[in-house]
């Protein structure tokens, strides 16, 4: 794999499961998770859109096999806001589908679209249970039904839980077993003593472990992936205990402003403007730069 295909921003679940290189792991786990036996990795096509900066998470993993459209997310702190989220990101992944698929949503034939299953693999710190079912719907407003749902599984990875799922693919196990070797060796470490930390996890892996290589090539990636996730969780418990009250109105703000640019962007699709102008339309109106406007676009 060339190390210019990993970026630190990536997470290390995502970079092993979710590139093109390693489509034999991502088979293994697809396998693992659903109970199938495909063995041919090219029957797997990635279909995760990076960079979606409304969104403010990081998109680990999706992928098209047979007639489903999979997304698989890595959680190291429990998030009983999933189903929304997920749901929110496979609207984009449909919305791709329809387009690179040359479909028209506004047809009077019923469009054939990939099954989504959605799927959380938790290895945080809170005790979870080996499997739990998040729901869309357990939002809503007690005693109030609505027309929209989104299941999500989530696995809890942990050392010691899912034994079978974890025997059933060698690269989650293996992944498993990492993290949990580098928390012991970052445990109560500072900053810059948990670059040593994360190199003696490498040095740690067994030999015959099947990300070992991927590991090795790929070290200092590996160790800025797994020191910007540290800072992430680090940041996240300051704006915990700040409260944020005013990081939630920004959010609040940006989050309208981000709405009124999804809205743009669906009416001039609707109006069949083409990309290059709908990325023009965003720059003069929202002040973007083309970067970010090609976030929203693409």
């Amino acid at each position: 794999m060339n190390s210019a295909n990993l970026k630190y921003k990536d997470r290390l679940f995502n970079a092993i499961f979710g590139a093109e290189e390693n489509k034999s792991w991502t088979l293994s786990l697809y396998n693992a998770v659903s109970g199938s036996s495909y063995t041919d990795p090219s029957a797997i096509t990635i279909t995760t859109i990076h960079e979606i900066m409304y969104l403010s998470m990081h998109n680990d993993v999706s992928f098209l096999i047979g007639n489903e459209m999979n997304l698989y997310e890595q959680q190291s702190t429990y998030n009983p806001n999933m189903p929304l989220r997920m749901l929110m990101y496979i609207g984009h992944l449909y919305d791709k589908y329809l387009r690179e698929e040359k479909l028209n949503r506004y047809s009077s034939q019923l469009l054939r679209i990939p099954a989504p299953k959605l799927v959380v693999f938790y290895n945080g710190m809170k005790e979870q249970p080996e499997k739990t079912t998040l729901k869309l719907s357990d939002a809503y407003p007690e005693g109030i039904s609505g027309a929209v749902e989104a299941v999500v599984l989530m696995l809890n990875i942990n050392s010691g839980r899912n034994k079978e799922l974890m025997e059933a693919c060698k690269p989650l196990a293996e992944y498993a077993w990492f993290v949990e070797e580098v928390r012991k060796n970052t445990r109560n470490t500072d900053k810059e003593s948990r670059v040593l930390a994360v190199d003696r996890a490498i040095t740690a892996v067994p030999d015959d472990f099947l990300i070992k290589p991927f590991l090795e090539v790929h070290r200092a990636e590996v160790r800025g992936m797994i020191l910007e996730e540290y800072n992430e969780a680090e940041q996240m418990e300051l704006f915990r205990q700040d409260g944020v009250k005013e990081g939630r109105e920004k959010g609040r703000k940006e989050g309208q402003k981000e709405g009124k640019i999804l809205g743009t962007i669906e009416t001039m699709r609707d109006d069949g403007k083409d990309d290059q102008a709908i990325i023009v339309r965003l720059i003069k109106k929202y002040g973007l730069t083309e970067k970010e406007a090609e976030g929203y676009v693409f």
